[in-house]
């Protein structure tokens, strides 16, 4: 039977949505600033080395760090409880975010990108453990998982959103005179104020604190003196090695297909023509430092449009899975229900890309509305959003199964090996895999254009291999039914 959903119930979803949806935030915002953060700490250009060597250590050096001390999390929250681990992470995560602003220099950059990925790597084990043992009744929990991951898609919309409007010349300028004598370095760069907006959650959190109460099964066994000690060994006994290996593989694939396809659209959408266009208009009868910031910003929006069109999608995906959790009782033919038709449109979506050609079918705008005053639908648009669709709704489906794959006293650690050291660790370094593997295929002496495509092309080809090691492995993967509580309270 449904639990009454009380103000300490709804404090805790609102909780667990905002560290969800800015989790999603802080991950997507990295390629959305890393061309112009590097131009203007290190004075990296797309298309060279240096280039690929920044862009994948960005990415790869806070992963890595993310999963090592994401795991420690995992096992923190199932040593010290999931309110106190959450709390914490969230504020480590903001600070770090808003303090990266100011950075001086890459390696600064570097660092404070690696704290703020520290934190979000912890904030989502904690946050599922401690959705999954609010609720008793399996259909209510399978709804607020789903349901509130929903709101990670919300934070891809958002940080696209607040990108493009960040790039705007007058905003930038009201952002920058707001900030006063404290305003960062480097003058009035987008970058650094996106970055800066990931303090945001750190609000709502200092206001609820107070009425978020610990999960009341892991309370209840500690208090009992009931509670394993949390072991990573356990993880590989006869009984969990399946799941564990497994799971930590296909999150891996569902991670690097985000990041080593999706998440490359900041450098392929400078390549299509319709950009393009717009970009030599901006540059026209401009003085070349003027020209070279008004380029930059029809860029950036370019980029945040078509980022909005496959968040969107994302969004839709995982409200599409929270309808179907409880309807498809077999957890292995829901995930194939997103895996088998984008195994097959999205590799198709990035070869489009790779043609370089937009179709504008419709374009309008919208000055009522921010973030979206500028908005077109485009073929590509239209290829992104499906592209979105089937990803992101496969890192709700891992949102709602890793929480009942793990014994109780495990569930931290168990979700945290196969969200951080396949997720981040091992999925999310594809993001530098496919630059590098672009930059071969390119040539040292590609354009913008043609390392654009190459991009596209590599992006294309990682989606196929992720996708067909979902849709194999799915076969092997331990399954659950819709109202199974298997190992939920050993």
């Amino acid at each position: 039977m449904s639990q009454r959903m009380t103000f300490t119930l709804w404090a805790v979803c609102i909780i667990a949505a905002i560290g969800f949806a800015f989790d999603t935030y802080e991950l997507l915002m990295l390629p959305l600033v890393a061309r112009d953060a590097l131009r203007e700490l290190g004075s990296v250009v797309p298309g060279t080395p240096q280039f690929a060597q920044w862009f994948g250590l960005l990415f790869y050096v806070p992963a890595v760090a993310g999963g090592i001390f994401g795991l420690l999390g995992g096992y923190l929250t199932d040593r010290f409880g999931r309110r106190r681990v959450l709390t914490w992470s969230i504020l480590l995560y903001a600070c770090s975010a808003f303090a990266s602003g100011y950075s001086s220099n890459l390696w600064m950059l570097l660092v404070l990108r690696t704290t703020t990925f520290v934190g979000v790597c912890v904030e989502f084990v904690a946050a599922t453990a401690w959705l999954a043992e609010l609720f008793d009744d399996p259909h209510q929990r399978e709804r607020v998982l789903g349901y509130t991951q929903a709101f990670s898609s919300f934070g891809g919309v958002l940080v696209a959103v607040a990108n493009g409007l960040i790039a705007q010349p007058q905003h930038l300028a009201s952002i920058h005179s707001m900030f006063g004598s404290i305003a960062p370095g480097g003058g009035a760069a987008a970058w650094r104020y996106t970055l800066m907006s990931g303090l945001i959650p750190a609000l709502p959190l200092i206001i609820f604190r107070p009425f978020l109460p610990e999960s009341p099964q892991w309370a209840a066994k500690r208090a009992a003196g009931t509670l394993h000690r949390p072991s990573l060994r356990e993880l590989f006994s006869p009984a969990l090695r399946r799941t564990t290996i497994i799971t930590t593989i296909m999150v891996a694939a569902s991670y690097g297909v985000a990041f080593g396809a999706i998440q490359q659209l900041q450098q392929i959408v400078p390549g299509l023509d319709t950009v393009q266009a717009k970009m030599a208009a901006a540059r026209e009868g401009k003085p070349e430092a003027e020209a070279a910031r008004a380029a930059a910003g029809v860029r950036t929006i370019a980029a945040a449009n078509y980022t909005k069109s496959q968040e969107i999608g994302g969004l839709v995906g995982r409200f599409a899975l929270a309808m179907l959790v409880v309807r498809i009782a077999s957890r292995r033919k829901l995930l194939r229900v997103f895996v088998v038709p984008g195994l097959i449109a999205v590799p198709l979506i990035f070869l489009a890309f790779a043609r370089g050609h937009d179709v504008v079918y419709q374009h309008w705008s919208l000055g009522w509305l921010p973030g979206f005053h500028d908005m077109s639908i485009t073929l590509l648009g239209i290829g992104i959003f499906f592209a979105g669709f089937f990803t992101v709704a496969q890192f709700s489906f891992w949102g709602n199964y890793l929480p009942r794959a793990f014994p109780l006293h495990l569930r931290g650690t168990g979700e945290s090996f196969a969200a951080n050291v396949g997720g981040r660790m091992l999925g999310t370094p594809f993001a530098y895999v496919s630059q590098m593997i672009a930059y071969w295929v390119a040539g040292k002496e590609a354009t913008l254009v043609e390392a654009a495509m190459a991009t596209a092309k590599v992006a294309a080809g990682v989606a196929l291999v992720l996708y067909l090691v979902n849709l194999i492995l799915s076969w092997a993967l331990p399954e659950q039914s819709a109202d199974q509580t298997t190992n939920s309270s050993n």
